[in-house]
C-alpha cells in the first residue's frame, strides 16, 4: 500500500465530538474530573452513544468511530453506574484522574528509569559489560560485523534479492521515532506519521508517570510526530528499515518506508485509546505491516472475571479485550499484517502464572500493584489478540533468550532479540544484544556522550560518514525480536505484493504474509531435554538459574513457534 492524502473519514477518527458550549472549569472542578473509556455496542452511531454519555453526566473528549471507543470526562462519581445498561453502550471503565500533578513536582520523569520496570531492566541489562565496538569496519554497512541478528535470519543474503519497496509502509506503534536520525531519515515519512497520545505527568495516586510537561525537551506533553523522547521506538524503527547508506547499520528491509504511529508515552506506558486510534489509522492510510513491541497498560494480563479483581477492574479488562480486538480486526481487514512482541516475563503464557506487576497505573486513588493468579484464559494485549503474530526472542546461539516468554500455541515465530548471557561461561556480553539507532538528544540528556560527541558508555556506539554522525545503542528483548520479524514481513509484501489501485504502492493479504513468514521459517526443535536450564553469572559474581520447559515438536513448539524467521527463504526463491 502507498501513502495518500488523508480522507475526511480518517480525520474524524480521533476528533473530539462537538459538545454544547460550557464554561471553563475552575481548578477544583478540573481536579474532580475523571476520565472513562466507553465502548459502544457494535453498530451504534456515535451520536446515539453521545446522548447516553451526556445523560449520565459525561462529555466526549475523543472518539474512534470505526471501533466505537470514546474517551469521556465526567465529574459525576456515579457516571459508570449511570451508564451501565444503556442501550448504546457495551462497557464503561475508569481511565484516569484528570489534572493530577506529581507528588514531587521536581521528581525526575519516569522515562529516565523506564516504564514497565521488569521489561526495561531486561532490555538494558547488558550495559556495563565488555566494551562495545567503537571503530568502523567497512563491510556492506560500517557496523555490519556487529549485526549478528541479520546474519541469523539471513537478511544480509536476502538483500541480494529484495531490499524492500518504498511503497510498502511499516507502522511503528511505539514511543515515537526520531525522524531526523541520519540512519532513519531517508526512509521516514513525516507527512503520514502521527502522535496519538499525550504524556501524563502522574497517575491517580500522584505517582510520577512522565513527569512535569515543562521538563520535556519541547516543554510540552504533546510531542511532534518525528520525535522520540524515550529511544525505544527509534531502536525498533531502525531495526526494520535503516537504509544501506554507508552509515551505521542496515535494517532487515532497508528500502521500505517507516511511519511513526506514536501510541506510547515518554515513560513507555501504552494506553488503550492511542493503541486503537493508531491501529485504525494504519488501516485507513494503507499501512502494510505494523510492529507492536509493548503491552497495553495498566494490566499485563486482562481477565474477564478474575476473582482477584474488583467488579470495576473486571469491567475495565473486558472493555480492553473487546476494544483491542475490534481495532485489530479493523486493521487486519484493511490489509495490515500485525506483529507483536511475546513478552519479557520468562513465563509460559499457556500455563497458570502469577502477575505481580499490575495494575502498573492507578486509575483511581488507592489502587496499587498487587499479586494475582493468572489463568491461561487471561490475555496480554495486543500480542494475544487474534491476527497478531507473536514473536519470541533468540540469542546469538539461536537458543530462546533467557527472558523471553513462550508457550506452545502462543508463540508463532522466533526472531533475534539478543541475550547478553548467551556466551561462553554464561557471563554477560553487551555485544550479544542488538544494535540499532539511538536519538542523539537522549544520549546528550543522559550524559552518554561527551562535549566532543564521543560515547562515554559501552552500550552507545557512534559512526560517522563525513561530517554526519549517528548514534546507536545495544538493547535486548522481545521488543527487539518483533521488529526483525516485521522487517521480514515487509520484505514479503515488497516481493510478492500486488499494486494497490485504490491507494498506490503495494498490498498483500495479511493471512498470506503470515503463511509465508511461518512457512519459510527455519524449523527449530525444542532443546533436548526439553527442560532447559538457563545459568547467568551476574557482574556481582552471583549465579541465577531458571528452567523453562519447551513443549511441541520441530514444526511447532513453545520456544520457536513455527521456527526462526528466515528472510532469504522468504524472498529468495
Amino acid at each position: 500500500m502507498k501513502r495518500f492524502t488523508l480522507v475526511a473519514a480518517t480525520a474524524v477518527m480521533v476528533a473530539a465530538l462537538a459538545t454544547p458550549a460550557q464554561a471553563v472549569p475552575t481548578a477544583a472542578e478540573a481536579a474532580a474530573q475523571t476520565e472513562y473509556m466507553v465502548l459502544f455496542k457494535e453498530g451504534t452511531a456515535a451520536a446515539d452513544a453521545q446522548k447516553a454519555i451526556e445523560a449520565a453526566g459525561g462529555s466526549m473528549v475523543k472518539v474512534n468511530a470505526q471501533v466505537g471507543l470514546a474517551t469521556v470526562s465526567s465529574a459525576n462519581p456515579g457516571f459508570a453506574s449511570a451508564l451501565q445498561g444503556a442501550a448504546a453502550v457495551e462497557g464503561v471503565a475508569r481511565n484516569r484522574v484528570i489534572g493530577t500533578a506529581p507528588d514531587d513536582a521536581k521528581a525526575s520523569p519516569a522515562r529516565k528509569a523506564g516504564p514497565h520496570a521488569k521489561n526495561r531492566a531486561v532490555e538494558r541489562e547488558g550495559r556495563g559489560g565488555p566494551g562495545a565496538p567503537r571503530g568502523r569496519n567497512v563491510k556492506d554497512e560500517p557496523l555490519a560485523d556487529f549485526q549478528w541478528d541479520l546474519k541469523q535470519i539471513r537478511a544480509n543474503e536476502a538483500h541480494k534479492f529484495e531490499q524492500g519497496d518504498k511503497g510498502v509502509l511499516v507502522g511503528v506503534l511505539d514511543t515515537g521515532v526520531d525522524g531526523s536520525h541520519p540512519d532513519i531519515a531517508p526512509n521516514f515519512d513525516r507527512r503520514l506519521s502521527r502522535n496519538f497520545t499525550v504524556d501524563v505527568p502522574a497517575d491517580a495516586n500522584g505517582d510520577v508517570i512522565d513527569g512535569p510537561c515543562e521538563e520535556d525537551p519541547d516543554g510540552s506533553c504533546t510531542d511532534p510526530n518525528d520525535v522520540d523522547e524515550d529511544g525505544h521506538g527509534t531502536h525498533v524503527a531502525s531495526s526494520i528499515a535503516a537504509p544501506i547508506n554507508k552509515l551505521g547499520i542496515a535494517g532487515v528491509a532497508p528500502k521500505v518506508t517507516i511511519v511513526n504511529l506514536r501510541a506510547g508515552q515518554d515513560s513507555g506506558y501504552f494506553f488503550l485509546q492511542p493503541t486503537v486510534d493508531a491501529l485504525t489509522y494504519a488501516g485507513d492510510i494503507g499501512v502494510d505491516v505494523v510492529n507492536m513491541s509493548y503491552y497495553i497498560d495498566p494490566w499485563l494480563f486482562n481477565c474477564a472475571d478474575n476473582p482477584a479483581d474488583s467488579p470495576e477492574e473486571q469491567a475495565q479488562q473486558r472493555l480492553y479485550i473487546a476494544a483491542t480486538q475490534r481495532a485489530i480486526d479493523y486493521a487486519h481487514a484493511r490489509g495490515v499484517t500485525l506483529v507483536g512482541a511475546a513478552g519479557n516475563q520468562a513465563i509460559d503464557y499457556t500455563k497458570t502464572n502469577t502477575d505481580a506487576t499490575s495494575p502498573d497505573y492507578a486509575t483511581f486513588p488507592g489502587q496499587a500493584i498487587r499479586t494475582r493468579t493468572i489463568p491461561p484464559s487471561c490475555v496480554s494485549l495486543p500480542n494475544e489478540a487474534e491476527h497478531v503474530i507473536a514473536v519470541s526472542s533468540t540469542g546469538i546461539s539461536k537458543r530462546k533468550s533467557y527472558y523471553s516468554s513462550y508457550g506452545n500455541g502462543y508463540v508463532d515465530v522466533a526472531s533475534p532479540g539478543g541475550d547478553v548471557y548467551d556466551t561462553p561461561g554464561n557471563t554477560r556480553d553487551i555485544t550479544k544484544a542488538t544494535l540499532s539507532a539511538y536519538p542523539k538528544a537522549l544520549a546528550v540528556a543522559n550524559g552518554e556522550i561527551d562535549a566532543n560527541g564521543n560515547p562515554t558508555v559501552d552500550y552507545v556506539v557512534k559512526d560517522c560518514k563525513g561530517a554526519v554522525c549517528a548514534y546507536y545503542q545495544y538493547l535486548q528483548g522481545t521488543s527487539m525480536a518483533s521488529p526483525r520479524a516485521a522487517g521480514v514481513a515487509a520484505l514479503i509484501v515488497s516481493r510478492y505484493g500486488e499494486r494497490d489501485r485504490a491507494r498506490g504502492g503495494l498490498t498483500m493479504n495479511p493471512d498470506t504474509v503470515e503463511a509465508i513468514l511461518k512457512g519459510t521459517a527455519t524449523k527449530t526443535a525444542c532443546p533436548n531435554p526439553p527442560d532447559f536450564t538457563y545459568t547467568r553469572i551476574l557482574p556481582s559474581g552471583s549465579t541465577v538459574t531458571a528452567t523453562h520447559t519447551c513443549e511441541g515438536g520441530p514444526s511447532g513448539n513453545g520456544f520457536y513457534g513455527k521456527g526462526i524467521v528466515d528472510a532469504l527463504r522468504a524472498v529468495g526463491r
